[in-house]
Formats: structure tokens, C-alpha cells, sequence
């Protein structure tokens, strides 16, 4: 069940990166054609920037699900089968510890249950913590920059997912070689 929720989840980051993707070279594209007729949309730029930032985080979760990542297997290749089995559980747990760790520092970033102690006035929250990051607004397209950071938190989430689901594979692989 978790292994197919991570497949389908990794499969969904896959297509939505592959939109955006297109979606980038789009925007780029017109933001040419517009600057070569003598006005330029600062907008599309900016919009463009955080499309590449959306396809990069979610990419990176379907890639490390699928554990396509680059890897220096120099040492691993050395060793017999239950050696390399090992080796992939320890690489999964330190993917996971990274997630759960991303996952606790974006709590910490976007303080949720602070933010609803205040009632959602943002100004209150600023004044208890300290913490601005709802009152950011993005340069041209003026939204508030939080709403674009929320990518963080969800490839936390998602390589979270992912990092479960693979360690226990890692784990039944491992189990099935002693």
C-alpha cells in the first residue's frame, strides 16, 4: 500500500515537473518575442523562475524515489550482495533522516500552529515571532513569496513518503539476502 501511494505520488511529481517544464520554456519563449518588440513583462520572468524551482523540487523527489540520483558506487561495487544491501539501507535511512529533518525545520519556518494561535493576522504573528515570512511579496507578480516557498515543505513531505517507502523495500531486500 505505502509502495504504491510512493509510486503514484512520484508519478504525479513526474508529470506536474514535465508541465512545468513546458510551461518554463513557454514563458521564456515569450518573454523573448516580448522583449524583442521594445517592452519586456518583468512578470513572466519571475513567474518562469519559480516554475523551475516547483519542477526542480519535484523532480528531485521522483528521482531519489526511483533512486536515480547520481551516485559514486566505487566502493559498493566491491561488495558482495549482502554488503550492497546494506549499503542501500544506509543510504535510505540517511535520505529519510535528511526529509524528517527538512520536514522540522519547515515547521519551524512557517510556525502553522503559531499562525493560528494568532488567528491568521499575520501581523500579530510577525510581532510574536519574529518571523516575516508571510509578509514577503514576490517583485513583479505580487503575491506573497510564502505561497511559492510552499514547494519546501511538500518535497519534504513527499521525500518523506518516498524515504519510507524505500527504506522498508531496502529492508525486505536486505532480510531476503541473510
Amino acid at each position: 500500500m505505502l509502495q504504491r501511494l510512493s509510486h503514484r505520488l512520484a508519478r504525479c511529481e513526474e508529470i506536474t515537473a514535465a508541465a512545468l517544464a513546458a510551461a518554463v520554456t513557454c514563458l521564456i519563449l515569450t518573454n523573448i518575442a516580448f522583449r524583442a518588440l521594445g517592452s519586456p513583462l518583468y512578470w513572466v520572468s519571475e513567474l518562469a523562475i519559480y516554475a523551475m524551482i516547483w519542477m526542480t523540487f519535484l523532480i528531485a523527489g521522483a528521482v531519489l524515489k526511483r533512486r536515480q540520483g547520481i551516485a559514486v558506487t566505487l566502493l559498493s561495487d566491491l561488495l558482495p550482495p549482502t554488503g550492497r544491501h546494506l549499503v542501500g539501507v544506509m543510504v535510505d535511512a540517511m535520505v529519510l533522516l535528511f526529509a524528517l529533518l527538512l520536514v522540522w525545520l519547515c515547521w519551524r519556518w512557517y510556525q502553522p500552529l503559531t499562525l493560528a494561535q494568532t488567528g491568521f493576522d499575520t501581523r500579530a504573528f510577525q510581532g510574536q515571532t519574529f518571523n516575516f515570512i508571510y509578509a514577503e511579496n514576490t517583485s513583479t507578480l505580487g503575491i506573497k513569496k510564502f505561497w511559492a516557498w510552499l514547494i519546501v515543505p511538500w518535497f519534504a513531505l513527499s521525500l518523506s513518503l518516498h524515504g519510507v517507502a524505500n527504506l522498508l523495500q531496502s529492508l525486505k531486500a536486505l532480510r531476503g539476502q541473510l
